[in-house]
């Protein structure tokens, strides 16, 4: 896996929807569910969000809190 994604997670805004302007890993889990549910975005935000769903579903948030500012 390539680290970038990580510290993208941890530093990209959410562009768009209810959650607009929050950091990505801070987005609630349902959210990704609904994403999920529905189909994520193309491109990089779909790879991302499905990415942080994977993460959150599995339990591996830990590996995000040392690269949060």
């Amino acid at each position: 896996m390539d680290p970038q994604i990580l510290i993208k997670l941890t530093t990209m805004q959410m562009p768009f929807g209810k959650y607009k302007g929050r950091i990505l890993c801070d987005l609630p889990e349902h959210y990704l569910v609904w994403f999920q549910q529905k189909g994520f975005p193309e491109g990089q935000l779909g790879m991302l969000l499905y990415t942080l769903y994977e993460i959150k579903l599995n339990g591996l948030e830990y590996l995000l809190k040392p690269l949060r500012k």
